[in-house]
């Protein structure tokens, strides 16, 4: 269930953010059936990530809320507003910052950009599936070739 829309407009205040969006409209959060907050972005955040880490980790465990992430990285330097943000950081140092805010609040992370998809905890979660069937699978081959061996 889709409980609220966020906006930093022309900035990256996720502390803002993310206060209004578990302070102000969480407040009631016994009438919300919402499990997690999502976040689209496209750079990292104004605020210092270890104090943001630290913030949702205290919100998400107090309203049993997850926050996912869905970075996507652009090649320019500004938005397209022409608005260059107050912090900057490489693609790979922002997904890092996120991985750590994702970490903190149980939730998912992924990333990706105008070639395609970077990195996806869903996506890795499946691949891993999908190697554990192929292992059990040789394993099962393996088994049946055994037993047509000694019979």
């Amino acid at each position: 269930r889709w409980v609220l829309s966020l906006q930093c407009s022309g900035s990256r205040n996720l502390m803002s953010a993310l206060r209004r969006a578990v302070e102000v409209d969480f407040k009631e959060k016994d009438k919300h059936k919402s499990q997690g907050l999502y976040l689209l972005t496209t750079g990292i955040p104004d605020q210092d990530i270890h104090t943001v880490s630290a913030y949702v980790a205290e919100v998400c465990r107090g309203f049993d809320l997850q926050l996912h992430v869905c970075l996507f990285s652009i090649m320019e330097d500004a938005d397209s507003s022409g608005i260059i943000p107050a912090r900057y950081a490489t693609p790979a140092e922002t997904a890092t910052a996120f991985k750590e805010i994702v970490q903190a609040a149980n939730g998912r992370f992924h990333w990706f950009g105008e070639a395609g998809i970077f990195e996806s905890d869903d996506i890795a979660v499946i691949a891993s599936e999908m190697e554990k069937a192929k292992n059990y699978s040789q394993k099962c081959a393996f088994l049946v070739e055994s037993v047509k061996q000694r019979s």
